[in-house]
């Protein structure tokens, strides 16, 4: 499988989830928090200190430099902590899922040039035929591990 089309299938399933609708919905998220925080919190100056709170909390590292202190900034935080680790969990999901489904498609593929091979027996020559038949033994040693 091209690496084009692998990068596609990977896309695919983002979007098939509507994971890709997630990640955008999250990132103007991040975005408006950095500006909401910048607003309310008043030791947060400008928008790059709020990004960078954001991304702290965010990412769970929490460094302690910048800290939320009202109300409206410490549930702004709760709520983009809250996404972070949502996005994070759908993600991997999705990773997962691209990885599994890429490893059924080519043991489709396997076990569809198997089944050719089978039905073409008689047009097979002697070293299809012997690598056919080392497929099966090593088809039914794994089976028995």
């Amino acid at each position: 499988m091209k690496r084009r089309e692998k990068r596609r299938l990977l896309f695919q399933a983002f979007r098939t989830v509507g994971a890709d609708k997630v990640f955008i919905v999250y990132f103007f998220w991040f975005l408006v928090a950095a500006f909401l925080i910048c607003l309310v919190e008043p030791h947060i100056k400008n928008y790059g200190d709020g990004l960078w709170f954001c991304f702290a909390s965010a990412s769970t590292i929490g460094y302690g430099d910048i800290a939320a202190t009202t109300p409206i900034g410490r549930t702004i935080t709760i709520v983009l902590s809250v996404y972070s680790v949502a996005v994070v969990a759908i993600f991997t999901a999705v990773i997962v899922s691209y990885f599994t489904d890429m490893v059924k498609a080519r043991a489709d593929a396997s076990m569809q040039k198997f089944t050719y091979d089978l039905q073409h027996l008689t047009e097979l020559s002697k070293e299809e035929l012997e690598d056919l038949s080392n497929r099966v033994k090593d088809f039914l040693d794994k089976k028995k591990k």
